[in-house]
């Protein structure tokens, strides 16, 4: 795989609004947030796309929403709820092909998440 953003944040190359971080994955502060809360929680593993989390992948994919339960509440927006996201490709609307997860919260978020591109 080739070097991402994401791995150039995990090995310290550019600074990230960090979270949380531990051997196993970091979250930080989205650059661009869609929503007053927006934190992405990314495995330290690198993992291009969902397509390629193999089955020793799986306790990794389900420690990453631990993490993103954990600092929703350290972020006091876990009571009242918030959203994950993983995209997947281009017509998921993925654009760095490093898994991530993105947690949105602050506001009440509607469905579908892209209504108003539905419109017209």
């Amino acid at each position: 795989m080739n070097d991402t953003i994401f791995t150039k944040i995990i090995n310290k190359e550019i600074p990230a609004d960090i979270l949380f971080e531990d051997d196993r994955v970091i979250a930080f502060k989205d650059i661009s947030p869609q929503a007053p809360v927006h934190f992405l929680v990314i495995p330290k593993k690198a993992i291009a796309t969902t397509n390629d989390i193999a089955a020793e992948d799986e306790a990794l994919i389900g420690y990453m929403h631990r993490v993103a339960a954990n600092v929703a509440k350290d972020l006091g927006v876990a009571e009242r709820g918030f959203r994950t996201v993983m995209n997947c490709n281009q017509d998921g609307g993925q654009t760095v092909y490093h898994i991530h997860l993105h947690v949105l919260a602050g506001k009440a978020l509607g469905w579908p998440p892209y209504q108003d591109r539905l419109k017209g």
